[in-house]
């Protein structure tokens, strides 16, 4: 007999960190929720990545995940930019693993591939594919959009991540 899963797939953002949640069951997917926390950008650093810790743990403490999934961040010509990235991915991986769940990277192209079928697609082909996977679905923006992609791809990996972490432990 299966459970249901609830995963939050979460899209790291400095300004704007995507979070969504699906349940799922074999291979059935039910959308449950999807937003944005967002910081202050008249803040300083640590203040912005305090308000996206404070929002996520809002989040998680709201819905209780059972596993979280968080994109890989890529990294672009601007080591700046890619370094403050990197810290809000900090506490994107942060919230969930103090709440005690198993939190699983995925790269961009990956995600991509687990949604639309194709590791390299347009934002609009992600929306469409949400809506016909969940029909139910309801996101605004495209870090939400990108956060639900997200917890599609654990949804669809999420045997072979288990496996893989207990042949390595």
């Amino acid at each position: 007999m299966q459970n249901t899963i609830r995963i939050v797939g979460i899209d790291p953002g400095l300004r704007r960190t995507g979070w969504g949640i699906i349940d799922t069951l074999g291979n059935s997917l039910r959308f449950v929720a999807s937003g944005t926390v967002t910081s202050g950008g008249d803040l300083d650093l640590a203040s912005r990545l305090c308000q996206l810790h404070d929002g996520l743990a809002e989040v998680v403490h709201a819905y209780k995940p059972d596993e979280a999934a968080v994109e890989q961040t890529f990294v672009n010509k601007d080591a700046v930019a890619t370094l403050k990235l990197g810290q809000a991915r900090g506490i994107a991986m942060l919230v969930p693993a103090r709440a005690g769940l198993q939190v699983s990277e995925y790269a961009p192209n990956a995600v991509k591939k687990a949604v639309i079928g194709v590791g390299h697609g347009e934002k609009h082909q992600i929306h469409m594919m949400l809506k016909i996977l969940m029909p139910k679905v309801e996101f605004k923006g495209d870090d939400a959009a990108d956060a639900l992609a997200i917890a599609i791809c654990h949804a669809h990996n999420r045997g072979s991540n288990r496996m893989r972490q207990a042949l390595a432990g």
